[in-house]
Formats: C-alpha cells, sequence, structure tokens
C-alpha cells in the first residue's frame, strides 16, 4: 500500500540516494548511466529524470549534458534533519505539509488570479516589499510571518472559505513550514523572488501562470529544506 501512494519518482530518488551511500560513490564519482540506473531500479526514464532533477536542485548530484551523472557534496539540510527538530511530528511530516501546501495553496493562487480585488493586490505588492526589507535586514522569523501573511492573503482572495479555514485551524504547523527555508540563510531570498514571480502572474490575472509559479515555488521551499517530492503528472 505504501508503494502503491508514492509517486514512483519520490521511490527513484530515494533509492538513488541509498546507492550513492550504499556503493560508496564520492564527491566526484560518476553514477551509472540513466539508462542502466533506470534499469537498475526498475523505473521509467521519465520517472528518473525527475529524480534526478530534484537530486539536482538539493545539491546531491550534477547532471552534466554529455558527460553523465556526477556526485556532489552531500546536501547541507539532509531530508531528516527537518524532521528532527519538527515539533508536530505527531500530527503531520513537513513532507505532508508541503505536499497539502501544494495541492491546496496552487489551486488557491489561480482563482485568486481571476477573484482579488485590486486593494488585495497592493496589500501583496506591499507584503514582498517588506519582505524584501526584513531578507536584507537577516531577520528571518519577521520573513517567515510575512511568508505566512503572503499565502494567507491569497487564499483569502481565492474566496474558497473551506481552504481558508485549514490554514486558519493550524495556522500553528503553516507557520512552522515556513520557517524551515529559511533554515538555509544564503538561499533566503529565492523565497521573495518567487513570491515576486507569483504576484506578477496575479497582476496579470493568468490562473495558469499562478497556479503555477505557486506550486514552483513551494516545491522549491520544501528543496531548500531539504526536502524533495515529486507531484502528479498532470495531462
Amino acid at each position: 500500500m505504501n508503494s502503491i501512494s508514492r509517486a514512483v519518482p519520490e521511490v527513484a530518488l530515494q533509492a538513488i540516494r541509498k546507492l550513492i551511500t550504499e556503493q560508496g560513490f564520492g564527491p566526484g564519482d560518476a553514477l551509472p548511466s540513466q539508462r542502466d540506473l533506470a534499469v537498475q531500479l526498475g523505473v521509467s526514464r521519465a520517472s528518473l529524470r525527475e529524480a534526478l532533477s530534484s537530486l539536482s536542485a538539493l545539491g546531491v548530484i550534477s547532471i552534466q549534458p554529455g558527460k553523465g551523472v556526477f556526485v556532489q557534496s552531500p546536501v547541507d539540510l539532509p531530508r531528516g534533519d527537518a524532521a528532527a527538530s519538527w515539533p508536530f511530528a505527531a500530527q503531520a511530516s513537513p513532507l505532508d505539509i508541503f505536499q497539502l501546501r501544494y495541492a491546496l495553496e496552487g489551486f488557491a493562487a489561480g482563482l485568486a488570479a481571476v477573484t482579488l480585488t485590486t486593494d488585495e493586490l497592493d496589500a501583496l505588492e506591499d507584503n514582498v516589499a517588506a519582505m524584501r526589507n526584513e531578507l536584507k535586514a537577516g531577520d528571518f522569523d519577521a520573513a517567515a510571518r510575512l511568508d505566512f501573511e503572503f499565502h494567507r492573503r491569497i487564499l483569502l482572495a481565492s474566496g474558497n472559505q473551506a481552504m481558508l479555514s485549514i490554514l486558519t485551524a493550524r495556522s500553528d504547523i503553516f507557520l512552522e513550514s515556513q520557517k524551515l527555508p529559511f533554515i538555509r540563510a544564503e538561499r533566503a531570498m529565492e523565497t521573495w523572488q518567487e513570491h515576486r514571480k507569483i504576484l506578477r502572474a496575479l497582476a496579470r490575472r493568468s490562473s495558469a501562470a499562478a497556479q503555477k509559479a505557486m506550486q514552483e515555488h513551494v516545491r522549491n521551499a520544501a528543496l531548500r529544506t531539504g526536502i524533495a517530492f515529486v507531484a502528479p503528472a498532470t495531462s
């Protein structure tokens, strides 16, 4: 049941990490070819590419076109470390929350693009500007609160009270998940840049672009935390 519920690329991702560890691959070592890896792991080339892309974003491997896939230095914050200090383990894991946010907030952003008012858009612009100031000042707690408020305002603008109530009822868990990516201070400005991209899509009233930008943001936030997940393919 567990193997069915998990996306195939996610299983491949963890299998590649296990392969690197158990077979003693070190920084600079080349992994087997993608064709051989796909056969060895029993996954399709498409699923393997998705897994390798996530591992590349985490800094575990380097994909060099025409040369192969090479191991890099271990990621600064392994997946397990985020969960180790996670205070809500009895309710849900960080991975669970990021996946929920991916589904819920992506859809909400798509709705908000066609429903938000000029005043709501102005408030989001002010929020994005304030986050930039807090990040430049190194106040990551304040930036995380602004991050939470940015997402809350988009849910509010979507007009879906059920989704907003989920966020409101467990705001502590959602806020904690938005603090996690700021552990990697050198990449903190990426959150602001991604918020700007979402804001631009909202300003254009582009539902598809807003949904895509939000989903990319949530996946990238998870990666900055050391958590990789693969979303189901859409037709």
